[in-house]
């Protein structure tokens, strides 16, 4: 099948960490920019780490900046996304998306999607 999958998902204490991960099946990752998001209980779906198809350039909303660290091999078809420091604000549905157009979250330029995974910090 054409998919992304995230995996790494959990349930942990305030400040520990999880590593998650985006794989991509029936294509190559390598030429598509690659947005994290979540949607956290009662909230609307918000973007939370971008990185360009080379891994060159990177960026973080304000709320993960100095936690979170979104990395990619394209050899392995592979991109992570390395969160310290968790908070109980942290806890939601990741999914990751791709998109070939750089420079926004916006959903409507995403054009696929992973079905999420559960990440839930306890205080």
């Amino acid at each position: 099948q054409v998919q992304l999958v995230e995996s790494g998902g959990g349930m942990v204490q305030a400040g520990g960490s999880l590593r998650l991960s985006c794989a991509a099946s029936g294509f190559n990752l390598e030429h598509y920019h690659i947005g994290w998001f979540r949607q956290a209980p009662g909230k609307e779906r918000e973007g939370v780490s971008r990185i360009s198809s080379g891994g060159g350039n990177t960026y973080y909303e304000d709320s993960v900046k100095g936690r979170f660290t979104i990395s990619r091999d394209n050899v392995k078809n592979m991109v992570y996304l390395q969160m310290n420091s968790l908070k109980p604000e942290d806890t939601a549905v990741y999914y990751c998306a791709r998109t070939m157009w750089a420079g926004t979250y916006s959903p409507s330029v995403y054009d696929m999607w992973g079905q999420g995974t559960q990440v839930t910090v306890s205080s």
